[in-house]
């Protein structure tokens, strides 16, 4: 949630400081590389945490840890020298149509995002070998002072140096979160040094790195198709997309991502079947859909009101109520990523990871199609709903994977949740939009919704509620 709220400080600043124009479509653009590394760095960190917790129980996690540094940065140096040395190459194939100053803008920016990202990806695993020990506590003031820090900077800089200042203050937000985490590590013993019977084979870690990455990264890939679609759209429709895909992900974030990263461990040593891993993935959802109907529903209300109010005059009528439909037509990819976030840790601790890549192969074939037809079909709007459509059968394939009689539990248990969610949302936001005002509306449907949920808690959410207490 700090996270969340230093996030939004810094798209307000930038929106009120910039505006919606071609410089901040070009930032935008190279921000969505940052975040397909970011995001996948994240999942990466449900990957590995399973590795990390064996290792724990058999007293080789710092070595562990050491191999699996040394492989990100095997990839990390090099990617950060090509972002550098070929920037304007980049800034241009990831601009695509807009104008040469989104290019160039895109350009400045990507020779900080890209090891910022690879930062994040090194913060995350000293975050996951601190919860192979059950400590959560420093990796997440680290994240939080990163955040803090970096948002900071920004708003210090940005008048002396303009746009690029928020790439600077994200590689400052990366240096923060590795060092606690890593300061912590090293106080409580854990040396980097190997042990014996445990080498470092950087190929067979980079291989993991490289499949147990895949399917997050093309999941973020998917946005990154998604604002190059949108760019054919129309000037400032990448930047709309940008915010409406960072404040539907806060939704998700603040629960379904939480929820995965306490669960990799405590399942890894308990264990799991093909029924304990659906009740677990729609039991985790409950708790998350239950605040993204909320969300949803307010924003569906005020969220052009908000938005205006937040981000400044750039984005003012017609521009806010279109920012606030996208968040709304993102709810099928918030229900499909919420499912996703739960139930990709779930492939490392069953072992079952044998088809992730030609999944994160398909999840690109599939979705450019569906894209264009999309976008074809009802503009921007069709980009959106092609994006949700896309991360769900990517979702449903890796349940499948995982064990068919787990696709089947987790699809109606799923189901039944999304049209109690959904239906409570409606009835409750929807029906206090019918008399009253856009403002006493999300206030009334808010209440309301509240006393829905209360109503339906023996219909899972109570149970789901005393699962997750329990899980960790």
């Amino acid at each position: 949630m700090t996270l969340s709220l230093a996030a939004a400080v810094a798209g307000a600043f930038l929106a009120h400081k910039f505006g919606r124009n071609r410089e901040t479509d070009g930032f935008m653009a190279a921000y969505g590389v940052y975040l397909v590394l970011v995001l996948g760095a994240q999942a990466f960190r449900m990957v590995v945490v399973p590795d990390l917790t064996r290792a724990e129980a058999e007293g080789r996690l710092g070595s562990e840890f050491r191999a699996y540094a040394l492989a990100f940065l095997a990839v990390a140096i090099p990617a950060t020298v090509l972002a550098a040395v070929f920037s304007h190459f980049w800034g241009e194939l990831f601009t695509g149509r807009l104008p040469e100053k989104s290019a160039v803008v895109a350009a400045d920016a990507l020779p900080w995002l890209v090891p910022a990202a690879f930062a994040q990806l090194i913060a995350a695993l000293a975050a996951s070998a601190l919860a192979a020990k059950d400590s959560y506590v420093p990796a997440a003031l680290g994240f939080a002072l990163g955040g803090v820090g970096g948002v900071v900077f920004f708003v210090l800089a940005a008048d002396s140096h303009g746009l690029v200042t928020l790439a600077w203050g994200l590689a400052l937000n990366g240096a923060i979160a590795i060092g606690l985490p890593m300061i912590v590590l090293l106080v409580r013993g854990n040396r980097l040094r190997l042990h014996r019977g445990v080498p470092l084979r950087l190929g067979h870690r980079l291989w993991r790195l490289l499949y147990g990455a895949a399917v997050p990264v093309a999941l973020q890939g998917l946005y990154v198709i998604a604002l190059r679609f949108a760019a054919g759209t129309g000037e400032g429709s990448v930047t709309s997309l940008s915010y409406a895909y960072l404040l539907a992900a806060t939704f998700v974030s603040a629960t379904a991502f939480s929820l995965s990263l306490i669960s990799a461990a405590p399942l890894t040593r308990r264990g799991v079947d093909a029924e304990s891993a659906a009740d677990h993935v729609v039991h985790s959802a409950w708790v998350s859909l239950a605040f993204v109907g909320a969300a949803a529903g307010l924003v569906a209300l005020v969220g052009g009101r908000v938005v205006t109010a937040v981000l400044g005059n750039a984005f003012s009528g017609h521009v806010g109520d279109q920012l606030g439909r996208l968040v709304v037509f993102l709810s099928p990819w918030m229900v499909a990523n919420a499912a996703f976030l739960i139930t990709y840790p779930l492939l490392f601790v069953m072992h079952r990871t044998r088809l992730l890549i030609p999944l994160a192969i398909a999840a690109v074939a599939v979705d450019i199609p569906i894209s264009i037809a999309g976008r074809a079909l009802w503009g921007l709007t069709g980009v959106t709903v092609a994006l949700g459509v896309s991360t769900l059968v990517v979702v449903l394939g890796l349940m499948a994977s995982l064990a068919p009689r787990m696709l089947v539990l987790t699809v109606v248990g799923l189901g039944r949740l999304s049209i109690l969610v959904g239906a409570a949302t409606a009835l409750a936001f929807g029906g206090a939009s019918l008399v009253l005002g856009a403002v006493p509306a999300a206030a009334a449907g808010l209440a309301l919704y509240a006393v829905l949920l209360v109503a339906m808690r023996q219909l899972g959410l109570a149970q789901a509620w005393h699962y997750v207490r329990a899980l960790h």
